[in-house]
């Protein structure tokens, strides 16, 4: 499979089950290079499925997926060397120290040894942890422990980070370095893909987000389209002075997909894709006022991006 020359990942068609429990259901997308990608979803849909597949990981599997042209299919040294892989729990030797560790990490990975030493002094003191590297791993924080694997990552200048939740535990101090980092590889022509059950997690720093849900990506595009879609209202609520008997007087209003009642005089009133939010409100009101019913109050609801993300995850998990 050859993927487009402005593309770092190419995914096309993945199913995949354990057993009878079906994981990923026909799931594609492509992250150009470069990028900052945010995939997104609830604990258990199958984020990190995803990226064992996307590192090699997990063989068995229908699709295809490639990493700059190249199927992993046919899993070579240049392709390890071409990803730093951060898994959600990062497991080291813990008698080893942080240097001896990273050491090992950046020769399996196809530094030279004269190259080793400086890319560990440079990486530590970029993510801060230069003091603990004479330090055992065993005597190691959980954010620190979480650095040590953010740099075992990026020790050999990958072309394309996988990153499976590598901001979930950290301080907001951590937090703030991790997402700087992210950016300032992106302008160096790295590719970041990061997943996370937190819509906050990539709210900041991604440039395309996918959303998945079920196994399918919900949604694939960019934070401000998303937001563009938060920005557009996509229910009206109604309150009446008296009660409205049969809400089929709303359900049949142009661009009305659906209405539920919160009590006797009031509803929500939820609009097809297309509805134009005037034409509804405008409608509501003629059709009320004409069964001699009074309105007490009638207005737009925006949806949040909370909601959006639900609706795109049925409602899974909550970020």
């Amino acid at each position: 499979m050859v993927g487009n020359s402005g593309e770092m990942v190419s995914v096309s068609g993945i199913y995949k089950r354990y057993k009878d429990l079906p994981v990923l259901l026909n799931l594609s997308f492509d992250i150009p290079k470069g990028s900052i990608f945010g995939y997104i979803g609830p604990n258990g849909s199958g984020k990190t499925t995803t990226i064992k597949i996307m590192t090699g990981l997990i063989r068995d599997f229908q699709g295809e997926v490639s990493i700059e042209g190249r199927s992993i299919r046919n899993w070579s040294s240049e392709l390890s060397s071409t990803i730093g892989y951060l898994p959600q729990q990062t497991s080291l030797q813990e008698w080893r120290t942080v240097d001896q560790t990273l050491y090992t990490f950046g020769r399996l990975s196809g530094l030279q040894a004269s190259e080793v030493d400086k890319r560990i002094k440079e990486v530590t003191e970029m993510l801060g942890i230069a003091e603990y590297r004479k330090r055992k791993v065993s005597k190691l924080s959980g954010g620190t422990l979480q650095k040590v694997g953010m740099a075992q990552a990026m020790l050999h200048r990958p072309k394309l980070m996988v990153l499976d939740e590598p901001v979930a535990g950290l301080d907001p101090e951590s937090r703030v370095l991790f997402k700087n980092l992210f950016r300032q590889l992106s302008r160096e022509g790295t590719t970041i893909f990061f997943s996370s059950h937190i819509l906050s997690d990539i709210e900041d720093v991604a440039d395309t987000i996918g959303i998945l849900g079920q196994g399918r990506m919900r949604y694939m595009g960019s934070m401000e389209e998303l937001r563009e879609r938060v920005g557009r209202s996509t229910e009206v609520s109604l309150e009446t002075v008296e009660p409205i008997p049969d809400d089929r007087l709303l359900e049949s209003l142009p661009g009305v997909s659906k209405v539920e009642r919160v009590a006797d005089n009031r509803f929500h009133i939820i609009l097809q894709e297309n509805g134009q939010i005037d034409t509804v409100v405008d409608s509501a009101i003629r059709a009320v006022l004409a069964q001699g019913l009074h309105i007490r109050g009638i207005h737009p609801n925006r949806q949040s991006l909370e909601s959006l993300y639900l609706s795109y995850t049925d409602g899974e998990g909550r970020p």
